[in-house]
């Protein structure tokens, strides 16, 4: 691989974090990523709890029983006209303290990520949601046109080969039919060139060294066929055929999206990144790979998708050109092709960013709880407006949250921090895969559905202006803040500083520890003590950092 100045290659091949492409990949020998993955479903299993009622409740949500948004409260939430009473503030309070009940998920999560409007009314939502939906199918028959035009190319150059060795044929190419066309792809992942290497072989699937280099994340320099035309995309019917066809909105009502404004790169972004062939031909590549090894940990917590027919599972595999996962049972099949047409489109959407590993364990936990598919993408969108700034190639997202991470210990923790600097660990790399995929690896589904939503609850309460004035009033001693995520893995840090000062002298000790949090944390616990550093250092470490 070429050198590059990356601020990750000086932490050379310390981290083993990505097990090919996913959190808890199937198939792998012996990773650590797998053997944590293995006790962490083994602990969900024997956890979950189930009521009469079919639900189930977590041990982890126990504590917080009192205070969890339930379907009554959300229910009478709403005036008359489908409006949250006053301005959804007390929602937000609910949900901060207690979490969500999982029945309502679905209808609560597009009002946190922005999807609607706080102070919309229904009327208002489902013009937002009509409009949204359309929009999602117009990503769709783009990624599909790619594809169709991938397979053009890939059967030219097949011709002419046979041409060039003298067995040319005169036979025109079979066209590809809607069915089989898919889509998409990306700049290269997030361990590239490393990966790729492995990921062929199918049978290598152990953690692979995080690489963020300038080579891995690279974007075609040439100048190849570009496809983000709107006037094509009057929609064929074979298109909506196709779309009602591969999606799980069936059985669903229709369901949809932000603001434009709020959830969207700026369109000169999007004009100005238009989506490369060749880019995508990558990013399909790895996304493919990606969604049949996301992990099924998800399976306890949807059942209905868990149910989904045999095949019905194998034609939504086929419309996207799903690959390799025969060995899979029916439920993890649909589960991958969902995450396959939803990763495309949103490279279509974000050809910016278009596909990094690690985005794929965000939008998992999303297309579990949102069934249909129009609204994950849109909810996903909303999630991705600022954790899309973990995968952009300059990294300055990246150092950026590090960095804070580093400011919250020092200013917390002068010892600890003198210790870390002792082992020129005060980068604080050693929390690099918490920030990637927001504490995805650390904490099981449940945990981290209850992490997201109060870090997505603090987010909405400022786009919504809720600042430190209105949530004290509501006694609240925490006031939002758009780096709750931060707060909460220097927390996580600080809960093992006397392993960490009395026992390690080595960055590689640390990162072991770090790795070693999955299973092992109590979410809600995290939360009170990041929200007790927000309390005492958010006005130190909104400031300049000294280092």
């Amino acid at each position: 691989m070429p050198s590059s100045s990356s601020l990750y290659s000086s932490i050379g091949g310390v981290f083993l974090l990505f097990n090919g492409g996913g959190v808890g990949r199937d198939g792998g020998a012996g990773g650590v990523a797998v053997a944590v993955t293995a006790v962490a479903g083994l602990a969900l299993v024997a956890a979950i709890v189930y009521t009469r009622s079919g639900h189930h409740k977590s041990p982890w949500s126990r504590r917080r029983k009192k205070h969890t948004l339930t379907l009554q409260l959300w229910r009478s939430s709403f005036t008359e006209d489908g409006k949250l009473r006053d301005g959804g503030i007390k929602l937000l309070k609910k949900i901060r303290s207690g979490g969500i009940d999982p029945s309502i998920r679905a209808e609560v999560w597009p009002f946190l990520l922005g999807v609607y409007d706080l102070n919309s009314t229904k009327e208002e939502r489902d013009a937002v949601r009509n409009k949204n939906r359309e929009e999602y199918e117009k990503f769709r028959r783009q990624c599909r046109r790619l594809r169709k035009q991938t397979d053009e190319n890939t059967r030219e150059k097949e011709i002419g080969k046979d041409c060039n060795s003298g067995e040319c044929q005169s036979s025109s190419p079979e066209p590809v039919s809607p069915a089989s066309e898919d889509v998409v792809s990306a700049r290269d992942s997030l361990s590239s060139e490393k990966r790729n290497s492995d990921v062929d072989s199918s049978e290598n699937n152990s953690s692979t060294v995080l690489d963020r280099t300038s080579s891995s994340r690279r974007i075609s320099n040439g100048t190849p066929s570009v496809i983000y035309s709107d006037s094509s995309d009057s929609g064929s019917s074979v298109d909506e055929q196709f779309d009602e066809a591969s999606y799980p909105s069936e059985q669903l009502n229709d369901v949809d999206v932000t603001s434009e404004e709020e959830a969207s790169p700026p369109k000169s972004t999007l004009q100005s990144n238009v989506c490369q062939t060749e880019d995508f031909v990558t990013w399909q590549r790895i996304i493919r790979l990606d969604a049949v090894r996301a992990n099924g940990e998800w399976i306890p917590y949807s059942p209905s998708q868990a149910a989904v027919p045999e095949d019905r599972a194998y034609r939504s595999a086929e419309a996207v050109g799903l690959k390799d996962y025969e060995h899979l049972d029916p439920c993890r099949i649909f589960h991958a092709a969902r995450l396959v047409a939803i990763l495309e489109a949103y490279a279509v959407y974000d050809s910016e960013i278009g596909y990094c590993q690690g985005m794929s364990d965000l939008l998992s936990p999303i297309i579990s709880v949102i069934e249909e598919d129009h609204m994950a993408f849109w909810c996903f969108v909303g999630f991705m407006k600022k954790a899309r700034h973990n995968f952009r190639l300059d990294e300055v997202g990246i150092r950026r949250q590090l960095t804070t991470v580093a400011k919250i210990i020092k200013y917390k923790d002068s010892h600890l921090y003198k210790h870390l600097v002792k082992m020129q660990a005060e980068d604080c790399f050693f929390v690099y895969r918490m920030v990637v995929v927001l504490f995805r690896r650390e904490l099981n589904f449940e945990q981290t559905l209850c992490l997201w939503e109060v870090m997505w609850t603090d987010q909405a309460a400022l786009r919504a202006g809720i600042g430190k004035a209105a949530w004290s009033r509501i006694r609240q001693r925490a006031p939002p803040t758009e780096d709750l995520l931060l707060y909460a893995i220097a927390a996580s840090v600080l809960q093992r500083r006397k392993q960490i000062i009395e026992k390690y002298s080595s960055m590689d000790e640390i990162l072991r520890e770090c790795n070693n949090m999955a299973g092992h944390l109590d979410v809600w616990k995290l939360l009170d003590d990041a929200h007790d550093l927000v309390i005492s250092l958010h006005d130190k470490v909104d400031g300049p950092f000294d280092g």
